[in-house]
C-alpha cells in the first residue's frame, strides 16, 4: 500500500475511533447537541455523516502527514498533529463548512464553536499520527 493510503488511512480511522467517540462525551455531558455517528444523508452524496466525516479525515491526514513530512521512526510530532487539527480543521469548517452548509457565522457563538472545534479536531490529528505510527510500523533498529 502507498504512502498517501497509509497516510488517508490514518486520517480516516482517527474519525471513528478519536473524533467520534470525544463527540459522543461531549454530547453526554450536554457540550453539544448532536449525538456521533450519525447516518443523516450529507450533501451531495447522501452518504451518513460520520463516514463523509471519515472521507475527509483520510484527505486531512494526508494533508497533514505530507506537510509535517512525517517519517515512520522519526520523533513524532504530536503538538503539531493537534494543533494542525485544532487550527486548520476547526477554521476551515467555521469559516467555509458550516456557511456553506448554512449554519452561519454568528461571532457570539464563534469562541464556543472554535473551542469544542479544537477539541473535537486536535482529537482528530492525534489520533491519527497514532494510525500513521501503528500503519506503518516500528523501524527494525539496524535496517534502514
Amino acid at each position: 500500500m502507498g504512502r498517501l493510503s497509509l497516510f488517508f488511512l490514518a486520517g480516516f480511522l482517527a474519525v471513528p475511533c478519536f473524533h467520534q467517540p470525544l463527540l459522543g462525551l461531549l454530547h453526554a455531558h450536554g457540550v453539544v447537541p448532536f449525538a456521533p455517528f450519525s447516518v443523516q444523508a450529507t450533501w451531495p452524496l447522501g452518504l451518513p455523516a460520520w463516514l463523509s466525516a471519515a472521507f475527509w479525515g483520510g484527505v486531512w491526514g494526508m494533508l497533514m502527514l505530507g506537510l509535517l513530512r512525517w517519517q515512520p521512526g522519526t520523533p513524532q510530532p504530536w503538538l503539531k498533529a493537534l494543533l494542525f487539527g485544532g487550527i486548520a480543521l476547526t477554521g476551515v469548517a467555521l469559516l467555509l463548512v458550516f456557511p456553506l452548509k448554512g449554519l452561519g457565522f454568528d461571532l457570539r457563538q464563534l469562541p464556543g464553536r472554535f473551542l469544542i472545534g479544537f477539541l473535537l479536531n486536535g482529537a482528530w490529528g492525534v489520533g491519527t499520527l497514532v494510525f500513521a505510527r501503528s500503519l506503518f510500523g516500528q523501524p527494525v533498529p539496524g535496517r534502514p
